[in-house]
């Protein structure tokens, strides 16, 4: 049998609001890179032509013999950062798809799994972020534990894709040369989609375990205590003693209403030892008589009460 201590209870709405409030929200930094980059990908999978052209264009125009001849020839400053300026607007242009594909994945992301919501309680001075005492807790604590366990299989995994894809690429280099620059180019980008793909698909598995742990967590911090519980009722509710108390004098005030009225009435109907009911009959105002008062006799006298 769980103690009264224990947090027991599954969070109730207005405790998740008031969390919610406080910028705890239940998210996943690995689902976040994970989408972002898939899109980031995809984005350059469907634009590769495009972005390849680019680049050849920037590759031919300032890398060309022109280029090269008109160094030799002498430059100014002011033609050098010309220069300069040309290549990185260029460069720009042709990642801006792909920044921008990058900035909306992460926007969207965000809201899917967190929705729109702003508040500043976050950013707001916590003593105990400065604690020495509570920041040896947090570095042994299970969330660092778990976060330096998911680091380390992202650098291993990823490490290794990235390895094997390197010594493989390592050993079809010395075929690239004498070779055609935009089918050497094409292939060696089409390694690296593959060596992308592969991170990919073992970030979805990363993503979505730590998704499961962020829900677990996220449900574990909100529990409650039964009498935590019972105390959001009563402040939520009222305090049942009180309701009760605030319930028996509405029923005194009515009786005493309906007391009052029984003088006006025409004729009392009543069981010889229970019932009582007051009516009264006016045949300008109603067609059948109205019942003004009722209630019950308690030990041979009359006891009007509310029903």
């Amino acid at each position: 049998m769980s103690q009264g201590g224990e947090k027991t209870e599954k969070a109730t709405p207005k405790k998740r609001r008031d969390a919610r409030e406080k910028g705890q929200v239940r998210q996943s930094t690995e689902v976040n890179t994970t989408f972002c980059c898939l899109i980031m990908f995809g984005t350059l999978y469907i634009l590769w032509p495009w972005f390849t052209e680019r680049l050849m264009g920037v590759f031919s125009e300032y890398l060309g013999t022109a280029s090269f001849n008109q160094a030799i020839g002498g430059m100014n400053a002011n033609e050098l950062m010309g220069m300069v300026h040309r290549i990185m607007t260029t460069m720009l242009v042709a990642l801006l798809p792909f920044l921008g594909a990058a900035m909306i994945a992460g926007i969207t992301i965000n809201i899917i799994q967190v929705g729109i919501k702003f508040t500043t309680k976050p950013l707001g001075l916590k003593l105990n972020r400065i604690s020495p005492i509570s920041g040896f807790k947090r570095m042994f604590s299970i969330k660092t534990i778990v976060d330096l366990v998911k680091s380390l299989l992202k650098i291993v995994m990823l490490g290794y894709i990235a390895y094997a894809n390197y010594m493989q690429l390592l050993n079809e280099f010395p075929t690239y040369v004498g070779r055609n620059i935009y089918t050497t180019f094409i292939q060696i980008m089409r390694r690296a989609f593959l060596m992308a793909l592969q991170m990919c698909i073992v970030m979805v598995f990363i993503a979505a375990a730590d998704y499961l742990y962020q829900w677990w967590k996220y449900e574990k911090d909100l529990r409650m205590t039964k009498q935590e519980v019972k105390d959001e009722y009563k402040l939520m509710e009222g305090d049942p003693q009180i309701k009760g108390k605030i319930r028996a004098k509405q029923r005194q005030m009515s009786a005493m209403r309906m007391m009052s009225k029984v003088p006006e009435a025409d004729v009392v109907i009543t069981n010889p030892t229970h019932y009582a009911v007051a009516l009264k009959y006016d045949d300008k105002v109603s067609s059948a008589p109205v019942v003004i008062a009722k209630g019950r006799t308690t030990l041979s006298r009359l006891n009007m009460t509310i029903r």
